[in-house]
């Protein structure tokens, strides 16, 4: 073969090598439209931001640079490839796709697509998002502007990111119970006082504890068919993880709510459901910006309850009304 014809030839192969080498490096054997990692089906674009916010606190940060990367600029990181977006973000390819795997698409490829998508929606004319940031002279409007677009954004990622094969299972799990336990402390503990009344109201047995002692105690009488659930935004907070260890060793089907999925409390938990992480600010600390998500949660797993047990908690709301209806009266 000549020698012009053969660097041709070759010049060939190695384009051909390098285009198959790099739809491997972005798709590692995952094709689009398969399940993500969690078994579920990919993100949906508009949850992509979300699940950055809710995630992005328990990467590690080379990770945090590739998420952060492709929220803040899904068009121009979707026109990337694998190795170029790995170049922008000053980290590996592997990097790259372990990152995208934990968004819950199965390769680089499927959040290339999903990232093309949320470039499309945000060029369609949508109003751009307001700082809520709040600062100590700002007019009382304005706080109630920036409150009002965080509450809503807290509600919007924690329900695009709840996983609702999880929330099933939990409701399942409590409209069958024996006894249900919730431990919670500080604003947490609000938010487990707030689901056991509702569940006392439709005739279930629940109780609140924001005592770590109480809460042990009652911890160790939980068997089969009791469930117990800890509400931390942390995901490691001692006084709720150490009655929820104590009730998932003795059989207790075990729930947690909590903004960290991969925090110590998610290993006693049979079931994880995540809320969002909201940003903290000096006048806005963690507990007032992740009890909006905890109440949707909360009122979620009422909720379902509810409906799975219509017949006797449809009698029981009506009966608690009526109990209480003399003293609207005036």
């Amino acid at each position: 073969m000549p020698p012009l014809c053969a660097l041709l030839t070759t010049t060939l192969k190695r384009k051909y090598l390098s285009t198959v080498t790099q739809q491997v490096k972005e798709t590692f054997g995952a094709g689009p439209g398969q399940a993500g990692p969690s078994g579920g089906p990919p993100p949906a674009p508009a949850a992509l931001a979300a699940k950055v916010r809710t995630l992005a606190p328990s990467m590690t940060r080379s990770m945090q640079r590739v998420a952060e990367a492709v929220a803040g600029d899904p068009a121009g990181c979707a026109a990337l490839t694998v190795t170029g977006l790995a170049e922008l973000t000053g980290t590996s390819e592997a990097t790259v796709v372990r990152t995208a795997r934990l968004l819950g698409y199965p390769g680089y490829r499927d959040l290339r697509l999903a990232l093309a998508g949320l470039a499309a929606q945000q060029q369609s004319g949508r109003a751009p998002a307001i700082t809520t940031d709040i600062a100590v002279d700002d007019p009382i409007a304005d706080v109630v502007a920036k409150l009002a677009y965080d509450e809503q954004q807290t509600l919007a990622d924690t329900a695009a990111g709840l996983d609702t094969a999880q929330l099933g299972a939990a409701v399942t799990a409590l409209a069958g119970a024996r006894r249900i336990d919730v431990y919670g402390v500080g604003a947490s503990g609000l938010v487990a006082q707030d689901l056991t009344q509702k569940l006392l109201r439709i005739g279930l047995i629940a109780h609140a504890h924001s005592d770590p002692h109480l809460a042990v105690t009652n911890a160790v009488q939980l068997r089969g068919g009791d469930v117990a659930l800890a509400i931390t935004h942390s995901g490691s907070t001692g006084d709720v993880i150490e009655p929820l260890r104590v009730a998932f060793e003795h059989g207790a089907t075990t729930v947690a709510i909590t903004g960290r999925p991969d925090g110590p409390v998610a290993q006693y938990a049979d079931h994880v459901l995540t809320t969002s992480t909201a940003r903290e600010s000096e006048l806005r600390p963690a507990a007032m910006s992740s009890r909006t998500g905890q109440l949707l949660v909360v009122d979620c797993l009422f909720v379902g309850v509810a409906q799975r047990t219509y017949d006797t908690a449809a009698p029981a709301l009506s009966a608690s009304y009526e109990a209480l209806a003399h003293r609207h009266r005036r």
